[in-house]
């Protein structure tokens, strides 16, 4: 049970990544890509938008700023798969 649940957050982080990189060109993806896609766009999109309410995005220059949401649920996934 633990390992399966192990896999699930590795295949998770792996998903996070792969979404945070396709996001700009999701319209170019093919069919077969684009189902994965969506995926893990429906499992990510409603985690990110709600911590977007409570994490603010992080200045890092005159006008340029970092949305931190993606690293605070990389994080969280990654002590997730650390402590069980």
């Amino acid at each position: 049970m633990i390992l399966a649940f192990r896999i699930l957050i590795n295949v998770l982080i792996v998903g996070l990544f792969l979404y945070s990189k396709l996001l700009p060109y999701k319209d170019k993806l093919n069919s077969k890509y684009k189902s994965a896609f969506n995926f893990f766009q429906g499992i990510f999109q409603p985690v990110l938008n709600f911590l977007q309410t409570i994490i603010k995005p992080f200045q890092v220059g005159q006008g340029l700023a970092v949305d931190m949401t993606q690293i605070v649920l990389l994080i969280v996934l990654l002590l997730l798969n650390n402590y069980f």
